[in-house]
């Protein structure tokens, strides 16, 4: 169907200051969309409080305002400039907890402002856990045994019940805040009156952990006209109980069968359906490595900082798109715009491998807690692409700025750590798990062992593994050109 021309002004809600979880992604995102708009002649006016952006440049929006993202700013703003629609889903959570804020308000319905995009109702039965549960229920989807809670006492009922450990996941938040594992009661205290506290609508889902099941996520798109897609699947190296954007993530998946992939596109696909989300939408699911047994962990109905990551792995401005969708075009009228051929409704395919490994602060928080949980620590990521795991996954290392080129703890460090401590670092998942790997490896430490402390896939462990036996192949025949040709594969 041909574009909107009922409306003509359109307001965008920006991300905000940079926070652990909603970082550079979302000005990613945002200037794509506004752009986008732009191009399809609407007038944008942009909200962010966050001048260090490039989507508040004066050539990216018609009108800019940086003021405070509150209900009370905002409503002043449309009130000034009568915009006829809305689009929040650009701006990460705090885009999308703005509009139901303003939708409470009854400040969208006095005047007369459409959401664009995804319907609030769709919003809410996302990002509200016990309506989600409630939808995933009709859809026969399974999720973990959980419960939704609204108090600490609530939570410690729950957890006599069905036992430890526990996950909760607070309600309207981004990157996890507030949430955890919980081991013991006392765990469950404090994260529960933590996630309570961080979250608008002080409600928190706890539910039973399946740490250790593999996570993987799927970036799917939907227009008004029912077409839905896949833009990218991706696996996180770390098993579930790490948050993903703590956990090293390749594209496309590395360990699934065709049954397991298929399987779960087809579960994506039915959710957005579902969910009646026309844009971008990111689903969390887990995997028992074991078995065809699956979980739906949650949906992200709007673009996310996996999305900035599946798009630029594929090429598919996924941002760009979704603004498009959300003024009525539809997935086979548009032009990808990479290729300029095909359309925007044929699913990439890709023919090299991508590793996103992320960047944490520790270097300047140096007493932070380095445990990584359910709650993202890190503040920034790298992304590399090559034709083998093992070329992204080490130009991905070098990118880090860490000092160490290689799977290899500084030289230091690594020459006086020792087993135990090595052994602590990789089943307790840590920001420098991936380095205390290698150094296990390189001390022959076996890949079924490592396995069983960290219950990371054979698959990753093999080919970290292949890296390791190639250094020493290398260091023992450095002048070998045979050698140097194979490593260079």
């Amino acid at each position: 169907m041909p574009k909107r021309t009922d409306i003509q002004s359109i307001l965008v809600i920006g991300s905000g200051p940079i926070i652990i979880g909603q970082a550079a992604e979302f000005d990613y995102a945002g200037t794509q969309a506004c752009l986008a708009l732009k191009e399809e002649g609407y007038k944008v006016i942009l909200v962010n409080s966050n001048p260090a952006t490039i989507m508040t440049d004066v050539e990216i929006a018609d009108k800019v305002y940086m003021e405070p993202l509150s209900v009370e700013f905002i409503t002043n703003i449309i009130r000034k400039e009568r915009p006829d629609a809305l689009l929040p889903t650009l701006g990460g959570q705090t885009g999308l907890n703005m509009a139901v804020g303003l939708d409470k308000a009854g400040v969208l319905e006095e005047f007369n402002v459409e959401l664009l995009g995804t319907k609030l109702s769709s919003i809410q039965q996302a990002e509200d856990r016990d309506l989600f549960r409630q939808l995933m229920a009709e859809l026969h989807q399974p999720v973990p045994e959980s419960d939704i809670i609204h108090t600490v006492d609530e939570a410690l009922r729950f957890a006599a019940e069905i036992g430890y450990p526990l996950i909760v996941r607070p309600a309207f938040t981004m990157g996890g805040t507030g949430g955890g594992i919980c081991h013991n009661e006392a765990d469950l205290r404090e994260i529960v009156a933590n996630g309570l506290r961080y979250s608008p609508v002080t409600q928190c889902l706890l539910e039973k952990s399946i740490a250790g099941f593999k996570e993987i996520e799927y970036e799917v798109m939907r227009d008004s006209n029912d077409n839905a897609i896949v833009v990218c699947n991706m696996e996180n190296i770390d098993p579930v109980g790490v948050h993903t954007g703590d956990s090293i993530v390749v594209a496309p998946s590395q360990t699934l069968s065709d049954k397991e992939y298929q399987m779960l596109r087809d579960v994506s696909l039915q959710i957005i359906r579902a969910l009646k989300i026309e844009g971008g939408c990111n689903v969390q699911l887990a995997l028992d490595p074991y078995s065809f047994d699956y979980y739906i962990i949650e949906v992200n109905p709007r673009v996310s900082r996996s999305s900035a990551l599946a798009s630029k792995a594929t090429g598919y401005p996924i941002a760009k798109m979704a603004a498009k969708i959300a003024v009525g075009l539809t997935l086979d009228e548009m032009k990808n715009p990479v290729t300029g051929t095909s359309y925007a409704a044929f699913e990439p395919a890709l023919d090299y491998i991508v590793s996103k490994i992320p960047r944490f602060p520790f270097d300047k928080f140096e007493k932070g807690d380095r445990t990584l949980g359910t709650q993202m620590k890190a503040t920034g990521e790298v992304m590399a692409m090559g034709h083998t795991f093992e070329e992204s996954m080490l130009k991905a290392v070098r990118s880090l700025e860490y000092g160490v080129n290689h799977l290899a703890l500084p030289k230091d460090q690594g020459q006086t750590v020792t087993m135990a401590e090595i052994e602590q670092n990789i089943r307790v998942a840590c920001d420098e798990r991936l380095f205390y790997l290698g150094e296990a490896l390189r001390r022959g430490v076996t890949p079924e062992t490592i396995h069983e402390w960290s219950e990371i896939d054979y698959f990753f462990l093999y080919k970290f593994k292949h890296i390791i036996d190639l250094e020493k192949e290398v260091a023992a025949n450095v002048k070998d050109l045979e050698t140097l040709r194979e490593a260079k594969k």
